[in-house]
């Protein structure tokens, strides 16, 4: 294979060994029934089916992002959102959230599968919050360039649902919180916002398990390298800075690298400027690292998001190389159009949604 198809089959591998449904088949063997299984967040549908076909037939409820539910046998009652911006399906979607815990009885036994994108997908606001402060609070977080932690910190403060509030209206006897991790440190309170996150009032008994995380899928993308008789010079969760910062760092480690492997894990952060052309943050990353390896024919990086979206777009990310680059990039990177110039240079990846979601992960490789 070349290079690139090599690359792209490591970085597929690592996303393969965290896939929703496999993740959640393999940690539900030792769990009782549920009473109502409930998942929430891009890879949800996935998760579900997992729960559908171990248990059997289960009142199911799955909140996911467009397009990301089409695998779901018709066991479950789907609700499609909107992602990385809520709308007014995503309201719906938290009070149905919402009604479904309230309404269990006192014996009742629920599972909860979490997986990032929940922030956005399910939303039940406090008194007097509207979905036009939903909306604005999120296009303005989005645009920040802050870190995952920070934007769920400032969401959590206008839900009813986050950080422990759905948990905090079920009347049942035990939860099973399963969760597929697209945050650094793998935290319950900051995936989804804490929508999987139990009240410290909670009068249930709990078990809460984190069955998927970006260590797994970089871990898997390491051991596939070494099939294919490559050595990893670094396996790091090191994606974590602005995007200026990162491509530098990023770039000088490939213009260095030994023969080999880089795998790296995390989620970059971008500002974005008043009106973005088409593109997110993988794609913006890949754009960067493009300059920063120009005339270097020996590399090819591969970088994307593991659910298969990359901001506000149906690509997951980039596949660029040594000659990817040219003079009229830089402004399209100023412009955070990345997306319109890797698509003209055959250098997008699409996946299409994946069934999980743990952050990004780059592979890149020096022949």
């Amino acid at each position: 294979m070349t290079p690139r198809a090599t690359a792209l089959k490591i970085w597929q591998a690592g996303v393969d060994a965290v896939g929703g449904y496999g993740a959640t088949q393999s940690a539900i063997q030792e769990l009782a029934p549920p009473d109502q299984i409930l998942a929430v967040g891009k890879a949800a549908a996935s998760m579900a089916q997992a729960a559908l076909d171990h248990f059997g037939q289960k009142p199911c409820l799955v909140v996911t992002k467009d397009g990301h539910g089409n695998a779901l046998s018709q066991d479950a009652d789907l609700i499609e959102a909107a992602h990385p911006v809520p709308d007014e399906r995503s309201l719906h979607a938290g009070a149905a959230l919402r009604e479904t815990v309230m309404s269990q009885p006192k014996s009742a036994r629920l599972l909860l599968l979490v997986s990032g994108g929940a922030s956005s997908l399910a939303e039940d606001l406090m008194p007097g919050m509207s979905l036009t402060d939903l909306t604005a609070l999120n296009a303005q977080l989005l645009a920040s360039g802050q870190d995952i932690t920070e934007m769920n910190a400032q969401r959590r403060k206008l839900s009813s649902i986050k950080s422990g509030g759905l948990l905090g209206f079920f009347p049942g006897a035990h939860v099973d919180v399963l969760a597929i991790s697209d945050v650094p440190g793998d935290d319950l309170n900051v995936i989804g916002s804490g929508i999987g996150t139990v009240p410290e009032t909670a009068r249930f008994s709990t078990h809460t398990q984190i069955i998927a995380s970006n260590t797994h899928a970089r871990d898997a993308a390491a051991q596939a390298a070494k099939t294919y008789g490559l050595s990893v010079v670094a396996n790091l969760e090191s994606l974590h800075a602005g995007l200026p910062t990162l491509a530098a760092r990023v770039g000088s480690q490939l213009r260095s690298m030994d023969k080999g492997v880089l795998i790296l894990g995390g989620e970059p952060t971008v500002k974005l400027p008043p009106a973005p052309g088409r593109g997110g943050r993988n794609q913006a990353l890949a754009l960067a690292l493009a300059e920063q390896i120009a005339d270097h024919p020996d590399l090819v990086v591969v970088v994307g998001g593991t659910d298969g979206s990359d901001g506000p777009t149906q690509d997951a990310g980039g596949i660029i190389d040594g000659s990817t680059w040219t003079e009229n990039g830089a402004q399209f990177a100023i412009s955070a159009d990345s997306g319109t110039y890797l698509e003209a240079h055959d250098a997008l990846l699409t996946t299409g949604p994946t069934g999980t979601n743990v952050m990004d992960l780059l592979v890149a490789i020096r022949t």
